[in-house]
């Protein structure tokens, strides 16, 4: 109902760990990771994650049927709880490996690699699109993409309300230049009502999100909960009718302790884990005092638990 975008560089395990701090329920999903990076590389490293960060999603950048049907499996080795193919990224990276956002232009090529990935893994599938790419705008153009994607087995769509442009907007400019359309992913649900439809972009906090599942089936937040991960304080109950004592910032950070010490005896930089706290006191008094503590005493070389702990001990 209620999930947190994949973002490139940002939402890793680390972060994904804390924000499982915060709510037990939101679904998570991985950095978006390309197939041959999983059939090529350290799969360890890779694809490992903490238990607690589940109920979470892998996320596969690729085109190749069987490689996306590959990597579904090993997801689903791994304890995965759902596998989900990137057609929405317009990155030139992207492009150049013929995978993200062009691949809309070629609904079939999508189906095949869906069937590919159903037939490989039990674990649900879903397609995270844009409402349109370059001059394939319209909403024709969408329907017909879900409606061919779908018949190969996909039920779970989730869609950015944004078109791409491929050519002439940098990745930045295409999750802020080109205009929302919720309308259009509305009437996506509309007239395939039997799809589960996501709808994402844009979306700034939990009363937003709450007025669009008048319609939707789910709403995805990014970068909002990224720049105030306590955004989500409260998500549980609100939308999975589980109501648990909501921690403070100062008990968050008490919880994140024991995480941050076995990762630093592992070799893992204080500043690797502390970066994503930075927005957790967004808007709130002292905040700026947060980012700056952060900001100088985590990148110091030798920095551990005490950069938290003192935190927590200043009056």
């Amino acid at each position: 109902m209620l999930s947190v975008a994949p973002m490139l560089d940002w939402t890793d395990c680390h972060f994904r760990y804390f924000v499982r701090l915060i709510s037990r329920r939101v679904l998570l999903y991985t950095e978006m990771v390309s197939c041959g990076a999983i059939l090529h590389g350290n799969k360890t490293q890779i694809l490992d994650f903490d238990p607690a960060e589940n109920p979470l999603v892998l996320q596969l950048g690729g085109s190749d049927p069987g490689q996306l049907a590959r990597c579904a499996g090993i997801a689903g080795e791994w304890g995965y709880q759902g596998v989900n193919l990137n057609v929405g990224c317009p990155s030139d990276r992207v492009q150049n490996g013929l995978f993200g956002a062009c691949l809309m232009k070629s609904p079939a090529k999508v189906a095949e690699c869906v069937a590919g990935m159903k037939t490989y893994s039990q674990l649900p599938v879903s397609v995270k699109c844009r409402i349109g790419v370059d001059d394939h705008d319209t909403y024709e153009h969408l329907y017909r993409f879900v409606s061919t994607v779908a018949g190969a087995g996909c039920d779970t769509f989730i869609v950015h309300a944004r078109k791409a442009w491929l050519k002439g907007l940098s990745p930045k400019e295409n999750r802020t230049v080109p205009p929302l359309r919720y309308d259009l992913v509305e009437r996506l649900k509309r007239e395939l009502p039997h799809l589960n439809i996501i709808v994402n972009g844009g979306i700034l906090d939990l009363d937003q999100a709450f007025r669009y599942l008048r319609w939707a089936d789910g709403v995805m937040i990014g970068r909002a909960v990224y720049h105030n991960p306590y955004l989500l304080a409260g998500a549980d109950g609100r939308f999975y009718a589980d109501p648990h004592p909501l921690p403070s910032r100062e008990q968050l950070i008490e919880a994140y302790l024991p995480y941050v010490k076995r990762r630093l005896r592992e070799g893992v930089r204080l500043h690797t884990m502390t970066r994503h706290l930075l927005g957790l006191y967004h808007g709130q008094p002292g905040a700026r005092h947060w980012r700056r503590h952060l900001s100088t005493q985590a990148c110091q070389p030798g920095a551990g638990v005490e950069v938290l702990q003192s935190w927590l001990a200043a009056p």
